[in-house]
């Protein structure tokens, strides 16, 4: 008697398998026979899903933009600092140019 091989479930079929029992209202029993699924590895899926559900509306599991953001924004400033202090420093040569001639 040999043994099946294991398949893996992407995330995204784990979630498709849960909703067709969750929302579709397909018996447990049909999904576990349709997937080749023991319905103790069903059911761990959706303690899984229903503990994990929460981050899914966090912040913390959003694309980490908010650092990146921060990061553009303090470098936006510091360029238009600089470019404040050129515009004073030319502005100082160009006086200082016209108050001794050119030279």
């Amino acid at each position: 008697m040999s043994k099946k091989p294991r398949k893996n479930y992407t995330a995204q079929e784990k979630v498709a398998i849960l909703r067709r029992h969750l929302l579709e209202h397909v018996p447990l029993s049909e999904v576990c026979e349709q997937e080749q699924l023991q319905p103790t590895v069903f059911y761990r899926w959706q303690k899984q899903f229903f503990e994990n559900g929460p981050l899914t509306f966090t912040a913390a599991s959003r694309p980490a933009t908010a650092p990146l953001e921060k990061k553009v924004s303090a470098l936006e400033q510091k360029l238009a600092r600089k470019n404040e202090v050129i515009a004073e420093l030319m502005e100082e040569h160009l006086n200082l140019k016209q108050a001794f001639g050119d030279l």
